[in-house]
Formats: structure tokens, C-alpha cells, sequence
């Protein structure tokens, strides 16, 4: 029996969290193992979440496989495929997913998800649940990276638990605490092309964020 397709960056069951023990000081957060911790860093220093074992299994589609997220990101290239993202004079291609936030202009969204390829903005939506639950389709001028999506731990010396969720965005003093799992990008200038619904739409409201902003 021949394996379902799945978007690139969407992990499969079989790519497991790499099991590791974190040490935090008034430096930042960093992995107990020094190989692991090594292979952890992107350009800028800062520490992403890991993951082993093959892509086999099942596809995830509630959650992103790091190391491909990032790099489609960085470099917007397509979720779907990992080519090249479309562009056209009206901007690049995006393809989002309604869940229960609908704006007026999709003006300042800030979204993890990578642009796409127009073949692969035709075929996701057969994929994901997500899409499938109802989408948009944007053309967008600008996609600044505006930071990362992570566990933000405590200082030293701070009474709290790690947040699961947080959004860091570049130059924030919270940075060398957080690990990463998601680059995040603002879209501006956009236009819509496309609403898919598969259900009534709710009213308008602001796009959702995570439950912490540092910046």
C-alpha cells in the first residue's frame, strides 16, 4: 500500500520529539547534551525544538516538523511541495485555514504556515483537515519575519511554568529563553482571492494570536 501524501512541512508519526533535558541561567535556555544543543542553533543562535526517527506513519496535521518549517519560511518557499512559492504582480500565494477567525482584510495576519505553489494551493485542501474545514486565499506583498513560536522558560528566579505558546518576536529580551518550533510571519498587503467555507462564517474579529506576545 503506497504511503498518503502529506504537505512537506507537516511531520509524520514516525518523526518522534528527540527526548532531551534543558538547563536554564541568566544566559538563556540551552539542551544538557552539547551535541544536541549544537544542532539545535539557527544562524542566529537561538534553540529550536528537535526531532529524529523517519517520515513514516501517519501525517500530523495539527503540528509542523521544525527543522522543514524553518527552512521553507526562511527561504518562503512552498509548504506543499518545497519548491518554489507563486508569485504574480499582485504578491506571493498563501493558503490559510479559517478555523473559527475570520477577518475583513486579512491585513497583519501572523501566521507559521509557508506560502505555496499553485499546484499545491489546488491539492492541500483534499489533505488537511484543517483547509478542508474551510480556507482563504490570499496574495500577499510583504511577509516580514517578525519572530518565533515556542516554549518560553522562566528566568532564574521567576515563579512560573514554561509557556507552551508563545510568540517572541525578534530582538525581545525573552529570546535566548525560548526553544522554537515555528517561524512566524506578518503578511501585509494583501488581497483576497478566495474564501472556502464549508460551514456559516462567524462574525468578523480580530486574528487570534498566541496567549503570550513578548516583543
Amino acid at each position: 500500500m503506497s504511503r498518503p501524501k502529506a504537505p512537506y512541512v507537516t511531520p509524520w508519526t514516525g518523526e518522534a520529539k528527540v527526548p532531551t533535558s534543558v538547563v536554564v541561567n541568566a544566559s538563556g535556555v540551552a539542551y544538557t547534551d552539547p551535541v544536541h544543543d549544537a544542532l539545535a542553533r539557527d544562524p542566529d543562535g537561538t534553540l529550536w525544538e528537535l526531532r529524529g526517527g523517519a517520515a513514516a506513519g501517519r501525517p500530523d496535521y495539527a503540528d509542523f516538523h521544525p527543522e522543514r518549517q524553518r527552512s521553507t519560511m526562511d527561504r518562503l518557499l512552498c509548504a506543499g511541495c518545497n519548491g518554489p512559492a507563486a508569485r504574480d504582480k499582485r504578491g506571493m500565494l498563501w493558503l490559510l485555514p479559517l478555523l473559527d477567525t475570520v477577518t475583513s482584510s486579512w491585513e497583519g495576519v501572523r501566521t507559521a504556515i509557508p506560502p505555496m505553489c499553485e499546484t499545491c494551493a489546488e491539492e492541500t485542501p483534499l489533505l488537511c483537515p484543517q483547509m478542508r474545514e474551510g480556507h482563504v486565499k490570499l496574495r500577499v506583498q510583504e511577509a516580514e519575519l517578525i519572530g518565533v513560536r515556542g516554549t518560553l522558560h522562566p528566568r532564574p528566579g521567576e515563579m512560573c511554568v514554561p509557556d507552551p505558546d508563545a510568540l517572541i518576536l525578534y530582538d525581545s529580551p525573552g529570546m535566548p529563553f525560548v526553544v522554537a518550533r515555528e517561524a512566524v510571519r506578518e503578511l501585509r498587503r494583501t488581497a483576497l482571492i478566495a474564501l472556502v467555507a464549508t460551514t456559516a462564517l462567524p462574525r468578523t474579529r480580530p486574528a487570534k494570536g498566541p496567549r503570550t506576545v513578548i516583543g
